[in-house]
């Protein structure tokens, strides 16, 4: 396979949800008791994660917040040069972020941890977003406010990455993947040809 076409992993509903109900318990242990969705990967995931996370000791669903961050998509007004090199905000909180945010255990939800640029950003931005509102605060009462903030995504891709998330946050990850082109359902028009493709690539590798 030339460099031009890179090899596509295809990914299904079924496959995406199961790696997530293998993950869930984990985190469980962590209590996460606020999911931020980074769009639109993470939609998915987090509403499915939601359901995994359910105990009987906690009434209600944990909510479910999303920020939209691009940055490999084309959107009016950037150049080529932006394109994967920076990115983009294109949804966020609300301009009460931090006051949302505050004395939450917030996990962070995407679909892939590729270069880890969005992850970076949407992390660091978050944690701006508290500081300042615990710069409103009595010094006394900050540290009971401080939001604890963990990372899951469906699959990382085993390459180097362009940004570090702090030892101190915890990290999960459904799967390690080589550095693959990923195709994920919701991303299909015909769904039946996706699982279908889907099917046959994993007949080809099991049988190399």
């Amino acid at each position: 396979m030339s460099e031009q076409e890179p090899e596509h992993l295809r990914i299904t509903y079924n496959e995406v949800h199961n790696l997530i109900r293998a993950s869930a318990a984990k985190i469980a242990e962590w209590k996460p008791d606020l999911l931020i969705a980074i769009g639109g990967g993470g939609f998915f995931p987090a509403r499915v994660m939601r359901t995994f996370l359910k105990s009987p000791e906690r009434k209600g669903n944990i909510p479910i917040h999303a920020i939209g961050l691009s940055l490999y998509e084309s959107l009016p007004g950037m150049t080529a040069e932006q394109i994967g090199a920076e990115v983009i905000r294109t949804q966020w909180l609300g301009p009460e972020s931090g006051k949302i945010l505050l004395g939450r255990r917030a996990l962070i939800v995407d679909e892939v941890d590729d270069s880890r640029k969005t992850l970076h950003y949407a992390l660091t931005e978050l944690q701006k977003d508290v500081e300042r509102e615990l710069a409103k605060l009595p010094e006394s009462e900050r540290e009971a406010k401080r939001t604890q903030f963990a990372v899951f995504v469906v699959h990382n891709k085993l390459k180097p990455k362009l940004a570090d998330i702090p030892a101190d946050i915890p990290y999960y990850a459904g799967d390690e993947i080589p550095d693959l082109w990923l195709d994920y359902p919701w991303e299909a028009v015909d769904i039946e040809e996706h699982d279908r493709l889907a099917a046959e690539g994993r007949a080809k590798r099991s049988a190399a």
